[in-house]
């Protein structure tokens, strides 16, 4: 399924074949949480916005529509008009992030929704089972994210638990994928790693999980409050016990200069609510950094967002009226800022895999990691 085409240094261009079609990584997933991104963006949009895949929550697809609705809809892809690729999160990092009254057994947890309070119960098999019914292309395993930091052997424990849990999450997916009423019967299962910033717990749960021999492996429980160079810490002391030949994940992260990095350190894959979001604050990537489209001097700024960025917003809107649109609380202003924002990531990756096919990414790298996250 996933061809590793070549390398510089740990970073590495490949190529994972799915049954929705071929993604190029390293790859930047956008995410469209309730199965939409936030700011008006459609699935029509991302087609000209060099999307390559959609991410969507398990957790709040499940609350609303409700799973179900989404399987007799004719599975995600349907449903919002989208053929490529789907990943689903397993749910669990909203449980325990968004969950402020919790059980959790060995069963899995018990939680109350945060729309309506109500109590609900997810462990491994429900999770499977809301993934399949919304037929993703990648269903990620249920698992627990740890909050940094917290007590070693608290983290140990959870550590355990989380592989008792994957190999039930294997199992399910196993048994769904047989079904005659199953959509997607070619879903993948991802593993996570867990761990917390203790690289022994990190390495040894590596090891477990990789001798499961899943399609792919993610790191998971990073940027939840640590420090930067923490994550590239427990990075750089879990990348060696990673597969070679299957896709590496980096859940949750992030700016423009944690992609580079990244990369560098042999990740593939990246998601981040952060392009989409920070937009909405008028907060905008550009290739010299990230400027703040609310200050008063892009008042009367007749410049494009970023005069080197050829996506359609800066073609044909200046600063000083998407400034304005914003101001005004327009949803057209959140539109074309999150726009440019989608754009930019998705075109920052097709940077990153032309400099890794002619062997120039160090270079890339040491232009603009730095660069292009430092605020203007």
């Amino acid at each position: 399924m996933f061809e590793l085409i070549k390398k510089e240094g740990r970073a590495r261009r490949g190529r994972l074949h799915t049954v929705h079609g071929t993604i190029e990584t390293p790859v930047f997933m956008n995410v469209g949480t309730c199965g939409a991104i936030k700011g008006g963006v459609s699935t029509m949009d991302l087609r000209e916005l060099k999307c390559q895949v959609e991410l969507s929550n398990t957790y709040h697809l499940h609350l609303r529509p409700g799973d179900d609705v989404i399987h007799d809809m004719g599975g995600i892809h349907k449903f919002f008009n989208w053929d490529k690729p789907v990943l689903t999160d397993s749910g669990g990092f909203q449980v325990f992030s968004l969950a402020k009254l919790r059980n959790i057994t060995e069963e899995g947890v018990t939680f109350a929704s945060h729309i309506d309070g109500h109590r609900i119960f997810m462990g491994p098999e429900e999770s499977m089972q809301i993934q399949s019914n919304i037929a993703s292309t990648i269903a990620m395993a249920f698992d627990e994210c740890v909050a940094n930091p917290a007590e070693y052997d608290y983290v140990k424990a959870s550590c355990d638990r989380t592989y008792r849990w994957l190999l039930r999450c294997r199992d399910e997916m196993n048994r769904l994928n047989s079904l005659e009423r199953t959509i997607n019967k070619q879903q993948m299962l991802f593993g996570i790693n867990q761990g917390g910033t203790y690289e022994d717990l990190r390495i040894e749960h590596m090891k477990r999980i990789r001798e499961l021999d899943l399609p792919g492996y993610a790191i998971g429980g990073l940027a939840v409050g640590e420090e930067t160079e923490e994550m590239y810490r427990i990075i750089d002391a879990v990348e060696p016990y990673m597969p070679e030949d299957k896709p590496r994940y980096l859940m949750g992260v992030g700016t423009c200069s944690n992609i580079i990095e990244g990369v560098a350190r042999g990740v593939d894959f990246f998601d981040c609510v952060m392009p989409s979001r920070n937009a909405r604050h008028g907060n905008i990537c550009t290739w010299k950094g990230v400027i703040n489209l609310m200050n008063k001097k892009y008042e009367r700024d007749d410049q494009p967002i970023d005069p080197e960025c050829d996506c359609p917003v800066c073609k044909n809107y200046s600063r000083s009226y998407i400034r304005h649109l914003l101001k005004a609380k327009e949803m057209l202003g959140y539109r074309l800022a999150v726009t440019h924002n989608i754009y930019f990531y998705n075109n920052l990756m097709e940077k990153i895999r032309y400099h890794l096919d002619n062997g120039m990414f160090s270079s890339f790298r040491n232009e603009y990691s730095d660069m292009i996250s430092k605020r203007i």
